[in-house]
């Protein structure tokens, strides 16, 4: 029998109207335009994720590796078990939670960071398995959904202009342009390479994102070749990165080995910190992963679905617990290794107009994956600027959803408004999901439609004033 004959019969290519050339060129596609979470992954993470003794390249490769292979493994889950042309990796947004929010302002050890992100993919899988995470997707309000994507975009877009040096903090105005913009070679050289990855991006050039950071780092080598330090005042070659003119853990002996594919020091790291819980603080860590997570894959699964014309009548994807399985797998080996949520990609999308159709899109993802790894130890010397630029274009690609909006409608408006606002505002991704949940049922009953509300959403309303005042009473410590 033949390889496409083969491929033909595991992934039913003739009844989804597809075939092999297709279903390869959209995998390859789908890979190269989510494919710059092998750089901003570890870019953001290695900020929070820092294990005693191991200098700052060796922690950047090391969660480039577990990246990698907690995208392979959900992909290739995708791919066989849910049969769905979808790619997954850690989320953007999610990565953000959990380095700024769980460990940068509640100060949790990222090994019971990590712990929290495996207890999430376990119950996730418990759920999936018995229908009852699906319930709870549906039961989220639309306008809270729809909203979700612009606010972690705006989030994202503050992180990289920041990092960029595009902005600057200001004691008047919080956040203000910088004032030395124009002498700064760090800034210079990141917006010269975000116009040139928005303009690859728009001119519809597969893996402009990439070719976006690749460009931009070259030309920061080149500044800094020619007497421009384009580096970070806080970042020098060689990866030593410094605090106020001091290394970081200064009592502890630095290990550079960037060579090296050994992620021992990151897997298994969550065992120590299920030894390090606090009951409830944890509980609440738990709870806010599990619903930020619930809205990135709800979010993402029914946007791909509708491009590829999978969902029903109703506006719901057929068989929605397969590659939610996959989702959950993904998160619980991702989180066992030493990384963050794993979710569904938006980029899937872009394979999906390339015409895949079937799990053979996601197995090609996933191996390209697993064959990127020889090129890790090269992702370690992609300066932060370069590949924070990414966030600044994927926030926004993902402003897109705000068109679905019904802004004349205000039990729409004002719920997805607060979403949108509080989000970036208040640096919070779940600040941003509990404004507009908590909204929801209040501007609901105000115009008499209190009726159209139903008992769960009330429900997530509650719960969610629970975890405002649990956060920001003291509770936590």
């Amino acid at each position: 029998m033949a390889v496409g004959d083969t491929l033909n019969d595991v992934f039913d290519l003739d009844e989804h109207d597809t075939n092999v050339r297709t279903e390869l060129l959209a995998g390859l596609t789908t890979f190269l335009t989510m494919s710059y979470i092998v750089v901003v992954n570890p870019t953001i993470l290695s900020t929070a994720i820092q294990p005693a003794g191991i200098g700052p390249d060796r922690t950047f490769q090391m969660i480039a590796v577990v990246t990698i292979i907690a995208a392979a493994v959900a992909t290739m889950v995708m791919a066989f078990y849910a049969n769905r042309p979808f790619g997954q990796a850690p989320g953007l947004g999610l990565n953000a939670f959990f380095a700024f929010t769980v460990v940068g302002a509640l100060g949790v050890d990222w090994q019971t960071a990590l712990a929290a992100v495996v207890v999430e993919g376990i119950v996730f899988i418990a759920l999936t398995a018995v229908g009852a995470r699906e319930y709870v997707i549906r039961l989220f309000p639309e306008p809270v959904k729809l909203a979700v994507g612009a606010g972690i975009g705006l989030f994202l877009a503050i992180i990289g202009l920041e990092e960029m040096r595009v902005v600057a903090g200001d004691p008047a105005t919080f956040l203000t342009f910088s004032p030395v913009f124009a002498s700064d070679p760090v800034a210079v050289v990141s917006v010269i390479g975000l116009f040139v990855t928005l303009a690859l991006y728009a001119r519809g050039v597969r893996g402009s994102v990439v070719l976006g950071i690749v460009l931009t780092s070259i030309m920061g080598y080149a500044a800094s070749a020619l007497g421009f330090s384009a580096f970070p005042a806080d970042e020098v070659p060689g990866g030593v990165i410094l605090k106020d003119n001091i290394p970081l853990a200064p009592d502890v002996p630095i290990v550079y080995d960037a060579a090296s594919y050994n992620i021992a020091p990151l897997a298994g790291a969550f065992v120590d910190g299920l030894g390090n819980v606090e009951a409830f603080s944890f509980a609440l860590i738990v709870f806010t992963f599990f619903f930020v997570d619930f809205f990135d894959t709800a979010g993402t699964l029914t946007g791909v679905s509708q491009i590829a014309g999978f969902l029903d009548e109703e506006g719901n994807l057929p068989d929605m617990d397969k590659p939610l399985m996959a989702d959950a797998v993904g998160t619980t080996v991702g989180g066992m290794l030493g990384t963050s949520t794993v979710t569904t990609y938006i980029e899937s999308a872009t394979g999906v107009e390339e015409g895949g159709r079937t799990g053979l899109t996601a197995l090609v993802v996933s191996l390209l994956f697993l064959a990127s790894l020889a090129v890790v130890p090269l992702a370690a010397a992609v300066p932060t600027y370069a590949s924070h630029l990414v966030l600044v274009v994927i926030g926004i690609v993902m402003l897109q959803n705000v068109v679905e909006i019904a802004w004349q409608d205000y039990t729409y408006a004002i719920p997805a408004g607060l979403t949108i606002i509080v989000m970036p505002f208040t640096f919070s991704i779940a600040y941003g999901i509990a404004a507009g949940i908590i909204s929801y049922p209040i501007v609901k009953a105000a115009q008499d439609d209190w009726r159209d509300v139903r008992p769960g959403q009330w429900v997530l309303a509650a719960l969610f004033v629970v975890y405002f005042f649990v956060r920001t009473g003291g509770v936590l410590g």
